[in-house]
């Protein structure tokens, strides 16, 4: 029986997607370039994530990174994925990874105006549970003139010119936020490509769901923690509170 569905011929992939609003915004391209070699990373990795019990990337690669996280071996090969692909672009100057201690400043000959900050593999310690694990990135633009350095990537958030995940689950979805709003795609496995299949996506203004990881709430800003306790529990009484926390 022959598959009778019907067959998208004008397909909005992410290179497209990215192509098209660079040419509103009278850009060189050059971001582009950059977001297509972070996409080649992120299809290599998914690649990698989907076989890894069979080609043994599962366990420990016998170090730690900045954070203390046991590094994986597909941590590694995540890492070295990323950074090359982005060294090979010529769009960046300087690359911040998690897993190594110092930022990675690009050849001379290699450098473009782009500083990349992401964690390649974020949730290593879920790979051998099977959690979804992914890829989280940050973009600036270089902004002084001098020789590029650790210090061009300490740059507030409203500086960002993109930023994204990639989720390796039951399905691969990359999530890109530009200017111009948020977008969701989803990597088709059949031509190799990310589709756009959310658009213009927005948080609601009010909803009924709370969802946090806490791990790390002994160290949260007293105001986050204030903040967090009104949204737990709206309708007690904070001082009520103040008794348990």
């Amino acid at each position: 029986m022959t598959d009778q569905s019907p067959f998208d011929t004008n397909v909005v992939t992410l290179t497209r997607f990215v192509m098209e609003e660079g040419r509103r915004a009278h850009g060189t391209g050059e971001l582009t370039q950059l977001l297509n070699a972070l996409c080649t990373a992120v299809k290599a990795i998914s690649t990698a994530v989907r076989k890894a019990g069979i080609a043994h990337l599962y366990g420990i690669a016998g170090s730690t990174n900045v954070t203390g996280d046991q590094v994986k071996k597909l941590d590694v090969l995540s890492n070295d994925l990323v950074i090359n692909m982005l060294k090979s672009s010529f769009t960046t100057c300087v690359v911040v990874s998690e897993e190594n201690k110092n930022a990675i400043i690009v050849d001379a000959e290699k450098r473009g105006k782009y500083i990349v900050c992401m964690d390649p593999l974020d949730g290593s310690s879920n790979i051998d549970c099977l959690v979804s694990i992914g890829t989280i990135f940050a973009i600036y633009r270089k902004s002084s003139p001098e020789e590029p350095s650790e210090k061009d990537a300490l740059q507030p958030g409203r500086n960002l010119v993109a930023a994204g995940y990639a989720l390796y689950g039951s399905a691969t979805m990359l999530v890109l936020a530009i200017e111009s709003g948020v977008n969701c795609f989803m990597l088709d496995p059949a031509i190799g490509e990310f589709i756009l299949v959310d658009k213009n996506v927005k948080i609601k203004k009010r909803g009924n769901i709370y969802s946090l990881n806490e791990g790390y709430s002994a160290y949260f800003d007293p105001a986050v923690t204030e903040y967090l306790k009104k949204k737990k529990f709206p309708q007690v009484n904070v001082h009520f509170l103040e008794k348990f926390f």
